[in-house]
């Protein structure tokens, strides 16, 4: 990973986990709303994300200017929840959004290596990356929230670090975001369906 010249714009994702998220959400809101739901937009859930890392469409801009670099980590060989889901379709895509541009490189953990170990040594490069201003990451917090806060302990104070996560987790040197809000959103759970049931 230290050789890529990387955007200023950047999304770490432990892919494996937040496809079993989906899944126990899907589980959840089907029992709930009584019906099917179907399976999560992956482009949809990257701009909601990319969103809640801060990143805004430019105003009175026709044409979106960002460019984020998406690095799936995985693995299985397909997000089972998510379209499109399967990693060799998705790697080296790009999508054009309402943010900018997002461009996907998925990324197999190795037997030589665990998904966490990876995860924090990956997130650890981008944070120190000169070019990389923007950093959203989406970790298996339920077992490795301590390694991320340690991990981004002494990350520059002048970047946007954002950590998404199924619920707010003890305070670090960064933002976060509650992860479950943009899976709802690709999953097409609407706020209007929830107000009904309360």
């Amino acid at each position: 990973m230290k050789e890529t010249k990387w955007k200023d714009n950047v999304i770490l994702v432990d892919a494996d986990y937040v496809d079993k998220v989906a899944f126990d959400l899907t589980v959840n809101f089907e029992r709930m709303l009584g019906r099917r739901i179907p399976q999560a937009d992956m482009a949809q859930w990257l701009e909601c994300v990319a969103l809640d890392g801060g990143l805004r469409p430019k105003a009175n801009s026709q044409k979106p200017t960002a460019t984020c670099q998406v690095v799936l980590l995985h693995k299985q060989e397909k997000m089972e929840n998510f379209i499109p889901g399967s990693f060799a379709e998705l790697d080296g895509k790009a999508f054009e959004g309402r943010l900018g541009e997002f461009l996907i490189s998925c990324v197999k953990v190795e037997e030589l290596t665990t998904m966490d170990d990876l995860f924090v040594d990956s997130m650890q490069v981008l944070s120190n990356a000169e070019e990389v201003k923007r950093l959203i990451v989406v970790p298996d917090a339920e077992h490795i929230y301590n390694k991320v806060r340690e991990g981004l302990r002494h990350a520059d104070d002048e970047k946007r670090i954002t950590v998404l996560a199924m619920q707010p987790m003890e305070g670090g040197n960064f933002r976060q975001e509650i992860l479950g809000y943009s899976l709802m959103a690709a999953l097409g759970i609407k706020s209007e369906e929830l107000n009904k049931m309360s």
